[in-house]
C-alpha cells in the first residue's frame, strides 16, 4: 500500500495533536502491552461493550462475499464535508466505514455520533495521521493508537472503533498486534482513488471502475480540504457499482 504524499494539513494536525496528547502519554503507556484491566480503563469505556481481540492480519475482504464492496472514508470527521458524505450515502442506501483522526473526533463529537446513528462503522486512524508511524517507537505507536481509540469512543458516546487503519499504510507488527488486542482489526485498502490529490472526478471514477476487480475495499476521504470531487465521484460510482451487481458491506473482522 503506497503512502500518501503531500498532505500539508497533517503537519499542522500533528503539531496540534502533540499538544493534545503529550499530557496523556503517561496515561497511555500502561496500555502499551494491551493491559485491559478494568480499573484502569478510561471512564468512557466503562459502559462500552467488552473488548474481544481480533485477528492481526490486515483485512481487505468484505462481509458481503465475492461481490461485496467496502466503502471507507478517511481523515474526518469534517464539519463541511462529513454531513454531505453522510447524506449521499443515505440517499444511495450505502453503509461505510469511517476511519477517523482522533483530534477530529474530539473536535466534532456530534458528527461522530451522526456517523454511528446512520449505521456506519468506526475505525481508528490515529491521533494525528503521522504517515511515518512505522519508523517511530512502540511507545509512540501506542500513544497514537490508544489515545485515538479513547477520543473516538468518548466522542461517539461509548461506541468503540472496530478497525485500525495506519496512516498511509504505515503498519508495523507491533501496531497490528496492539490494535487487534483492543478489538480493532487492521484495515487495508485495494482501490486508492487518490481523491486527496484532486485528480478530477473522471479520474476518480475511472480508478474505481478499473481497479475494483482487484479487491473490495475502496479508499475515499471526507476531510483535509475541498472534497467536492469526492462527492461528485461517489454520486457516479455508487449507482454504477450496484448496476454491476455489487453489494455494499463492511470489512470482515
Amino acid at each position: 500500500m503506497a503512502k500518501h504524499k503531500g498532505r500539508g494539513w497533517h503537519g499542522k494536525l500533528l503539531a496540534a495533536a502533540l499538544g493534545v496528547t503529550a499530557g496523556a502519554l503517561a496515561m497511555s503507556m500502561w496500555t502499551a502491552q494491551a493491559d485491559t484491566t478494568e480499573e484502569r480503563q478510561p471512564q468512557a469505556h466503562a459502559s462500552a461493550p467488552a473488548i474481544h481481540p481480533v485477528a492481526v492480519g490486515i483485512v481487505h475482504a468484505s462481509d458481503q462475499g465475492a461481490r461485496g464492496v467496502n466503502i471507507t472514508i478517511d481523515d474526518g470527521p469534517d464539519p463541511v464535508w462529513t454531513p454531505k458524505v453522510l447524506q449521499l450515502l443515505k440517499e444511495n442506501g450505502v453503509k461505510a466505514t469511517f476511519c477517523m483522526v482522533g483530534t477530529q473526533a474530539k473536535a466534532y463529537p456530534d458528527l461522530v455520533k451522526a456517523v454511528v446513528a446512520d449505521g456506519h462503522r468506526l475505525c481508528d486512524h490515529t491521533v494525528s495521521h503521522d504517515t511515518t508511524m512505522d519508523k517511530k517507537s512502540e511507545a509512540y505507536q501506542s500513544q497514537q493508537i490508544l489515545d485515538a481509540e479513547r477520543m473516538i469512543t468518548e466522542a461517539s458516546g461509548g461506541v468503540r472503533p472496530m478497525y485500525y487503519r495506519a496512516p498511509g499504510g504505515a503498519f508495523t507488527p507491533y501496531s497490528r498486534q496492539l490494535a487487534a488486542s483492543r478489538g480493532m482489526r487492521p484495515l487495508g485498502w485495494n482501490v486508492d482513488t487518490k481523491d486527496f490529490e484532486h485528480p478530477g472526478v473522471d479520474a476518480i471514477v475511472a480508478t474505481v471502475k478499473s481497479e475494483i476487480s482487484s479487491g473490495p475495499t475502496v479508499l475515499f476521504h471526507d476531510a483535509g480540504g475541498d472534497r467536492a470531487q469526492t462527492l461528485d465521484a461517489l454520486r457516479e460510482v455508487l449507482p454504477w457499482l450496484k448496476e454491476q451487481g455489487y453489494s455494499f458491506g463492511f470489512p470482515v473482522r
